[in-house]
């Protein structure tokens, strides 16, 4: 895959951008919150859709930021970042410089116990200055961290997994918001990076986007046994509604080979980290490598560039995302990312995808995956991928 070298980003066509201008610094008003009937809190898109769903269209982009605006008008933004947001000197709220957004995936079959999820995949999403190209830096869900006191929750601080920096966030009322605030300040802390923007990602809610794509292209690169679903009937079930039902269960294997698949099938391959060689590692490579398929399925079948598609497409990806863009309106996101394809998209592991004990059945930061995260910091990622190749990870 190409790593290109930084470059000045692109100018925006601004005969198709309508909307006004405004200074890099603007805080745009707060909108007023509506009360949306019966839609679930946090079934709302997130800014990663620019990044990720809107790639390969370039200047194919059909409509204008009006389209766009009329598109996302719904959406309920909350503040994900808090602590850990880029501050005016770091460049936040300044789409001309690098952007860093904050992906936490979550298993949302939970979304009724808010107070017990644990971010499972967590992933920082950075784009150099040039707007042209994407990384996905994966950090492990269990590298010891020192997670700060945290007040909303009346978490008093302590070592934990950075998967637990969510669940303490979001403890006495803190929610999801909570728990994303929290995991953004513990990764601040342990990283040195801070953050544009951040989305929680429900990877189940992703099931209604890869259907409405007609599936996506995964490639299997080792066996595995489904330890979340069965088959009863001929179809797809959770463990806990198969067992309900009294039936006989078969078991689902992911067998090697690239091909098709069906929403439920992505996702529930992505999900598995048991029995696989790296465990958690090859997890992660699997989730960037959906999240990529998305992006490359979604450029390439005519959506992108079908007024009467994106709409839809885009609804639909609003019931997987919570979404935090710091005060900058979708819509300025998406047209900024639009230079960014598909194959832009560069997948980077820390710890060279090996578990790295720390002796406390945790993990540690190695002294190489430090040097990536502040090559992330002083947006000089090209140039670390360069000088070290084996960070990229491989794609089958």
């Amino acid at each position: 895959m190409t790593v290109q070298t930084p470059r000045r980003s692109p100018s925006l066509d601004r005969d198709a951008v309508t909307a006004p201008k405004r200074t890099a610094h603007a805080v745009p008003p707060a909108p007023p919150k509506v009360k949306k009937k019966k839609d679930p809190l946090w079934a709302k898109l997130t800014v990663v859709l620019g990044a990720l769903l809107m790639m390969g269209s370039g200047a194919g982009i059909v409509g204008s930021k009006l389209v766009i605006s009329s598109a996302t008008s719904g959406i309920e933004q909350d503040d994900l970042t808090g602590g850990g947001k880029k501050t005016k000197a770091e460049g936040g709220r300044n789409l001309d410089g690098p952007i860093d957004l904050l992906l936490m995936g979550v298993d949302a079959r939970k979304r009724w116990a808010v107070d017990e999820i644990h971010a499972d995949t967590i992933i920082i999403l950075h784009i150099p200055a040039s707007h042209d190209q994407a990384y996905l830096v994966s950090i492990p869900r269990d590298t010891e961290v020192d997670v700060p006191a945290f007040a909303k929750s009346r978490y008093a601080g302590g070592k934990a997994k950075a998967t637990e920096a969510f669940f303490h966030g979001a403890q006495n009322g803190g929610g999801w918001a909570g728990g994303a605030q929290l995991m953004s300040q513990t990764l601040k802390n342990a990283t040195g990076i801070s953050f544009d923007g951040a989305a929680i990602i429900d990877f189940n809610g992703f099931k209604g986007v890869i259907d409405s794509l007609d599936g996506v292209k995964m490639c299997v690169d080792q066996r595995v046994k489904s330890h979340h679903m069965v088959m009863v009937d001929g179809k797809p079930m959770y463990l806990a509604e198969a067992r309900k039902t009294g039936k006989s269960q078969t078991p689902i294997y992911h067998e090697k080979g690239c091909r098709e698949m069906e929403g439920w099938e992505a996702l529930d391959f992505a999900r598995q980290r048991y029995g696989l060689t790296h465990g958690d590692y090859d997890r992660q490579r699997h989730q960037q490598q959906l999240i990529k398929a998305m992006a490359k399925k979604a450029s390439s079948s005519g959506i992108l560039t079908n007024p009467t598609k994106i709409t839809p497409l885009i609804k639909a990806a609003g019931k997987a995302f919570v979404l935090d863009t710091g005060g900058v309106p979708v819509a300025d996101f998406l047209f900024t990312l639009k230079g960014v394809a598909a194959n832009d998209l560069v997948l980077l592991r820390s710890n060279n995808g090996t578990f790295a004990g720390n002796g406390s059945g945790r993990e540690a930061i190695t002294e190489k995956s430090r040097a990536m995260y502040r090559a992330v910091k002083q947006d000089k990622l090209a140039d670390f991928i360069i000088s070290n190749p084996d960070v990229v990870a491989k794609e089958k």
